[in-house]
C-alpha cells in the first residue's frame, strides 16, 4: 500500500522517482472508457480526486505558447482561474498563480504543480490525468515529466464509434454527409494507431488494456493493471467508493434498470448493410487487435481508400497545425471553462 505521508514524486537514493509515486495517464480515443477507468483509479484510493480532463498539452499548451513566457502564463491563468478546471482542485488561486508564474516553463511544470498540490491538499502520494487526447502526446509528455506512465485504453471501433457519433462529434465532409459513424470509425483507427505506435518508444512505461476485459473480468484486468502502477487497485474497494461512472456509468445510449450492456452493442445497433461499409473502412485496425468481424464479405475497396486517405490526412494535418504552428493560439476554449467532470470526450482536434 501507498503511505499517505510521502511526497508526491519522492526521489530513491538512485535519483529516479519511486515507480508507486508516479503519475498516470489515462488515455485512449474517445468513446473507449478513460472515464471510468480513470474513476476506478480515483475509487482505488491513494489518488488525488480530480474530476476533471486537465486539457493540458492538447489544448492549453498549443493555446499558451507553450507556457514559455510570462505574460503567456499570466495570460494562461487569467483563463483557468475562471474555468471549472481550477474550480474542481480546491486550491488557492492566488497560491498557484505564484507558482506556475515563477516556476512553469511547460505542460508538464504546469501539471506537476497543480496535481502535485492538489495531491498534497488531499494528503495523498500521486495523481492521475484523463484526457483522451492526450494519447497524441505521450512521447512529449514523457519527455517533461519522466516518470510519468500511461495505460492505454483500447475499445472495439464499432462501438467506439457508435457511441462517438451519437455524441454529435463526428463531422463528415461535405461529400460523405450522413456518413458520422464511418467517419468517427477511422478516427479511432486513427487515434489507436497513433497511440500504439507512441507505446513502442515507451517501453515498460506503457501498457494496453481492452475496455471488454476490464468490464467483463474487471478483477483480473485490475490486478494486471496494480503490477504495472504498483499501486492496490483492490476491486471491492473500488465498487465500494464507487466514484463518477464506477457507480454511474457514461453511456451514450441511456441505461436501463439493470440492462447496462456496454461490450458488443454494435451488433443490435449496426444493420447488416452498414457493418461491411464500416469494416471495409477500420476493418484491419480491428483484426490486428484481435476483434472478429461480422461481414462475410467487405463492400468496395475504392470507397474506403478514398475516405482513408482524405481523413486520416486530414486528422494528422489539423493535430500538426495546432501542435506546431501559430493555429494553436486560436484553440477555442469554451468548453473546457464550462466542462465539470471527465467526460470521455474530445477538447481539440477532432473529425
Amino acid at each position: 500500500m501507498i503511505s499517505q505521508t510521502e511526497k508526491p514524486h519522492e526521489m530513491s537514493h538512485t535519483g529516479q522517482a519511486r515507480r508507486e509515486n508516479a503519475p498516470v495517464f489515462v488515455v485512449g480515443c474517445p468513446r473507449s472508457g478513460t472515464t471510468v477507468l480513470y474513476h476506478m483509479l480515483l475509487s482505488a484510493g491513494g489518488f488525488a480526486v480530480y474530476r476533471s480532463e486537465s486539457n493540458v498539452f492538447n489544448l492549453l499548451v498549443p493555446r499558451f505558447g507553450g507556457m514559455r513566457s510570462v505574460s503567456d502564463r499570466k495570460a494562461l491563468m487569467d483563463a483557468w482561474l475562471h474555468s471549472t478546471l481550477f474550480r474542481v482542485s480546491g486550491l488557492d488561486g492566488a497560491e498557484v498563480t505564484r507558482r506556475i508564474l515563477e516556476e512553469c516553463h511547460g505542460g508538464g511544470d504546469f501539471l506537476r504543480i497543480v496535481m502535485g498540490e492538489v495531491a498534497r491538499s488531499q494528503k495523498v502520494s500521486r495523481w492521475g490525468d484523463c484526457t483522451p487526447e492526450h494519447l497524441l502526446c505521450m512521447q512529449e509528455i514523457k519527455r517533461q515529466i519522466p516518470d510519468a506512465l500511461f495505460i492505454h485504453i483500447i475499445r472495439d471501433g464499432r462501438d467506439v464509434a457508435l457511441s462517438y457519433s451519437k455524441q454529435g462529434w463526428a463531422h463528415p465532409l461535405r461529400w460523405d454527409r450522413g456518413r458520422q459513424v464511418d467517419v468517427a470509425g477511422l478516427y479511432w483507427h486513427w487515434m489507436v494507431g497513433r497511440g500504439r505506435e507512441a507505446g513502442k518508444h515507451l517501453g515498460a512505461d506503457y501498457q494496453e488494456v481492452r475496455f471488454e476485459d476490464l468490464v467483463t473480468h474487471p478483477r483480473e484486468t485490475l490486478s494486471g493493471l496494480s503490477k504495472f502502477i504498483d499501486h492496490d487497485l483492490d476491486y471491492d474497494q473500488i465498487q465500494r467508493a464507487g466514484i463518477g461512472s464506477v457507480s454511474k456509468p457514461n453511456s451514450s445510449f441511456g441505461i436501463e434498470e439493470g440492462n447496462f450492456e456496454p461490450v458488443g452493442r454494435w451488433k443490435s445497433k449496426m444493420t447488416a448493410e452498414e457493418a461491411p461499409s464500416f469494416e471495409a473502412l477500420v476493418g484491419d485496425r480491428l483484426e490486428e487487435l484481435g476483434y472478429p468481424l461480422a461481414a462475410k464479405k467487405r463492400a468496395s475497396g475504392f470507397d474506403a481508400l478514398r475516405m482513408r486517405a482524405i481523413y486520416f490526412t486530414m486528422f494528422q494535418t489539423k493535430w500538426w497545425l495546432k501542435a506546431h504552428t501559430p493555429l494553436g493560439r486560436r484553440v477555442k476554449l469554451g468548453r473546457i471553462l464550462l466542462e465539470n467532470e471527465a467526460s470521455d470526450g474530445p477538447q481539440g482536434t477532432h473529425c
